[in-house]
């Protein structure tokens, strides 16, 4: 397929997909918020799913609806709050980030990439979606669900590379509509079909309103060459035993001993790997006597 039938507001595929996305496209809240709650959904939703974000984002707005209300909050309340959603190194970056914003941005969001960018734990996927969806602006979005309707769209892959590379930046770039509203609209239409129709396991080909124009469909879906990837297991992981090492010290409030961690973790060597990554994070304290807290 050329590259030119997805270029501009009036390519086929484009205008196809924003229509999909105004029939399909689901009503969620960060959708109608401002540009915190954007950035919050933003740092949640990364590697967690849309029905594990819901509730925690809810609850998150409404503790803390702006970024000095949270810059005025402890770590430790942010991590708290953060509960089980995964990846609390999130919750901490999301804290340093509106303490920045309080303090050198007047409590607001920042509306450039750079300064964007220049915020703890904002990297060039988050800095690209903020500026499109809360500050409608012209950013090439490229998280896994666009590049994956990319891949397959134009290349007839099923899935892009590993690692993103500077020419599939500059093709999309090239590809992206010129208009700030054009833009920041196909942006969330691919990605929102990449979610629902065209995803990684299981794509609803017969449902989709590009077929007839998709790479892959039309070579017959060939599947990846080198196999699918694979998460590594949880259970009796390293990821596990640090996981349950912080939700152990997340639920005391005065410190928990290595004893009491001990039995929440019997494995010595994973024991102590959480312990010194959670303590190299940020995530967790030593207090004195040897007993570990959140940070404060």
């Amino acid at each position: 397929m050329a590259s030119s039938s997805l270029t501009g507001d009036g390519s086929p595929i484009v205008a196809a997909l924003q229509r999909w996305f105004d029939e399909n496209g689901r009503a969620l809240p960060w959708r109608s918020s401002d540009a915190w709650g954007v950035l919050v959904s933003e740092f949640m939703l990364q590697q967690t799913p849309v029905a594990r974000v819901l509730p925690a984002w809810h609850a998150w707005m409404s503790r803390w609806p702006s970024p000095p209300d949270l810059a005025h909050a402890s770590v430790a309340d942010a991590l708290r709050e953060w509960g089980r959603l995964g990846y609390p190194r999130r919750a901490a970056r999301l804290h340093q980030t509106a303490v920045v914003i309080t303090a050198e941005h007047g409590g607001s969001v920042p509306d450039s990439e750079a300064e964007l960018r220049a915020l703890p734990g904002v990297g060039e996927y988050t800095a690209a979606a903020v500026m499109a969806f809360a500050h409608g602006r012209r950013s090439v979005v490229l998280d896994t669900n666009v590049r994956r309707v990319l891949a397959r769209a134009l290349e007839g892959r099923a899935r892009p590379a590993d690692h993103i590379t500077n020419a599939e930046r500059d093709r999309a770039a090239s590809l992206w509509p010129p208009g700030d509203h054009a833009s920041a609209r196909w942006s969330a239409a691919v990605m929102e079909f990449g979610a629902l129709v065209c995803t990684a396991r299981s794509p609803s080909c017969g449902d989709c309103p590009i077929r007839s124009r998709c790479a892959w469909l039309a070579a017959g879906s060939p599947p990846q060459p080198t196999g699918p990837r694979r998460q590594p297991a949880y259970a009796g992981s390293d990821r596990e035993a640090r996981g349950r090492v912080l939700a152990a010290v997340r639920a005391s409030t005065t410190g928990i001993t290595s004893a009491t961690l001990a039995r929440e973790w019997p494995s010595r060597e994973q024991r102590e790997r959480a312990v010194a990554s959670l303590l190299a994070d940020g995530l967790v304290v030593r207090l004195p006597g040897g007993r570990y807290a959140l940070p404060g």
